[in-house]
């Protein structure tokens, strides 16, 4: 079983060993995150089934840094810039997939570093993350060329970069990948005692969007909170792991890779559906207008094949 991230599968059952890998994950996992995505002919009626306030989302504006043939994607790492309504921005160095006790033992313990198991229907991968604040316009500034990439990452996610990216691939060498804006929304469920969910309307400029529901749990309560949430979900009309499971990194990683080749090598574009994953065009790297990888490597350490 693959869960591929261009094109997408439908879901499937994890493998006897896939289960063990999983649950080997799980133990050496800070965190777990249950994720599933929403065909897009049931975006309306899954947000009308939800306790969810639109007028209440959160707009934010996310860049992802990369060359523009995603020499850091197919390495396994991830880099992005988050803008967040109120001047607010974060950052992140990402790596995926990955074993838990791979990692430096120092690098655990500092408490610098996260490790997270992302779960979806039919697949799964583990991640480490070095997160940093910054403020919404120095992102905007090195987005548009104003300020150093490397200036918007703390020491910490620099040095955690340059330890594991490609050998000659600086910060300041990558390029904007973006903007893609969208809308996130939290709501609680009284049934899951009060348990947390995130809805995240992804806005790609062609028209197509993204819509995941997300719930984060310990790493040992995964399974339990999934059969719960699968259940809640349900009983609300959304048929959660039914049809392709979009990922939301790799469909902007993708679309505006695609955009930076020559028009001969460009793949074909087209509408958003209910079966595509890639669709997000590319915009002025200036950061005007509005502005997601789990990687996915079958057999690969750390996953089944996922993007985030």
């Amino acid at each position: 079983m693959t869960l591929t991230v261009r094109g997408g599968t439908t879901a499937a059952r994890l493998t006897d060993t896939q289960l063990s890998e999983l649950m080997g994950l799980l133990k050496g996992a800070d965190t777990a995150e249950l994720k599933v995505s929403i065909p897009s002919d049931s975006h309306v009626a899954t947000i009308r089934g939800l306790p969810i306030d639109p007028v209440e989302a959160q707009p934010r504006q996310v860049f992802f840094f990369d060359t523009p043939d995603l020499t850091l994607n197919k390495a396994g790492v991830v880099v992005r810039a988050r803008r967040i309504a109120g001047g607010r921005g974060d950052t992140v160095i990402k790596l995926r997939p990955i074993v838990p006790d791979s990692l430096p033992p120092e690098l655990r313990k500092s408490g610098a570093l996260g490790v997270e198991v992302d779960m979806i229907p039919g697949g799964f991968v583990c991640s480490a993350s070095m997160k940093g604040r910054i403020t919404g316009d120095e992102i905007r500034d090195a987005v548009a060329g104003k300020l150093p990439i490397r200036k918007i990452f703390n020491r910490d996610q620099r040095d955690f970069y340059a330890q594991r990216a490609p050998e000659g691939l600086t910060l300041d060498s990558l390029v904007p990948l973006g903007p893609t804006f969208l809308l996130k929304s939290t709501f609680a469920v009284p049934e899951m005692a009060n348990r947390r969910f995130v809805a995240e309307l992804w806005f790609y400029p062609d028209g197509s969007r993204i819509l995941e529901l997300s719930t984060k749990c310990a790493p040992m309560e995964s399974f339990q909170v999934a059969a719960e949430a699968r259940a809640y979900l349900a009983g609300r009309g959304v048929s959660a792991g039914q049809g392709v499971q979009q990922t939301k990194t790799r469909a902007a990683l993708d679309y505006y890779s695609n955009l930076l080749k020559p028009p001969a090598k460009r793949a074909p574009t087209r509408r958003a559906s209910s079966r595509r994953t890639t669709a997000t065009r590319r915009t002025a790297a200036s950061g005007n207008g509005s502005s997601p990888r789990t990687g996915t490597r079958k057999g690969a350490s750390g996953s089944t094949g996922t993007g985030k």
